[in-house]
């Protein structure tokens, strides 16, 4: 196992997790990562939220990115690059105690996470606090200079009409400052870059490529507090010339009313639900007086 320099990473509030698709295909979400005595990473994710560990439990290879520094107070860090693999058991976790230096993390980073302080989210928001939790056991690590966000190139226009995965992401693509490109290195492992992105007819161009084959690119931002969360993907093929040529568009996170904030909570919820039903499970109770208490000792402090 690889160790990490914590003085490089504990400067990110946020980092982008790989994990591998059914068919190959290495995607990546926006994360917060937390790291353990023992060298590990720890991440979280909610049964309303499980694709990530479905996908972890089928191949266990994986990678973290950390290269985005929004809220950071240091100035341009050093991008890292961890490839490993990871382990998500089957387990249910309830109780703020397995997770509760990340939590604790999660809230002093994004304080709108308070669902466990308002007697009325909490039945809504139930579903966040049924935890996966994912363990990376570092392999390599990779330090690179500094990425900077610059303004994209102008895109062809689309049609307003055009559904295809292109043209979705060709018209959000404006909105953001560079992706991140996940595919294979040399060695077959999972890899991320940080990239800015052309765009050109039906394909998208990163500046910096990985190997031939599936590939995807993530586009997100938030603002210091790990709010105003924008995202989505595109998935497709990576040419020996480093263009991906799109086949799939994926809306992962927006800015959203109230009516589209309801129906995102309820699909979430549903999803939870789906997860306890295959499992022939009872929706658990959350101990939401643990963690007000551990917010209170170790916040308040």
């Amino acid at each position: 196992m690889r160790t990490i320099t914590p003085d490089v990473i504990d400067v990110y509030h946020t980092c982008d997790l790989l994990t591998v698709g059914r068919d190959g295909t290495p995607i990546a979400w926006p994360t917060v990562a937390g790291r353990r005595p023992d060298g590990t990473l720890q991440i979280s994710t909610s049964i309303g939220l499980p694709q990530k560990a479905f996908n972890i439990r089928r191949d266990e290879r994986v990678a973290l990115l950390f290269s985005d520094s929004t809220g950071s107070a240091v100035q341009a860090p050093d991008q890292v690059l961890v490839q490993g693999t990871a382990i998500c058991p089957d387990e249910i976790v309830t109780s703020p105690g397995p997770w509760a230096d990340l939590w604790l993390k999660i809230r002093q980073r994004q304080p709108s996470s308070s669902y466990h302080k308002t007697p009325g989210m909490r039945r809504l928001m139930d579903w966040y606090y049924m935890r996966l939790l994912i363990t990376v056991t570092p392999e390599r690590v990779t330090t690179r200079p500094a990425w900077r966000p610059a303004p994209p190139p102008s895109t062809p226009p689309v049609r307003r009409d055009d559904t295809s995965a292109y043209a979705q992401a060709a018209r959000r693509m404006p909105d953001f400052g560079g992706a991140v490109l996940c595919g294979y290195d040399e060695d077959g492992r999972p890899a991320m870059r940080r990239v800015h992105v052309s765009a050109a007819d039906g394909r998208f161009i990163p500046d910096e490529s990985l190997c031939r084959g599936r590939a995807s690119l993530l586009w997100h931002s938030h603002d210091d507090e790990l709010d105003s969360l924008r995202a989505f993907v595109v998935t497709g093929d990576l040419s020996g010339d480093g263009v991906l040529t799109p086949d799939r568009y994926i809306s992962t996170a927006d800015r959203m009313g109230p009516i589209a904030m309801v129906r995102t909570i309820r699909r979430l919820r549903a999803t939870a639900a789906r997860y306890l039903n295959r499992r022939g499970l009872r929706r658990p109770s959350i101990p939401w007086r643990e963690y007000a208490d551990l917010e209170a000792e170790r916040l308040s402090a």
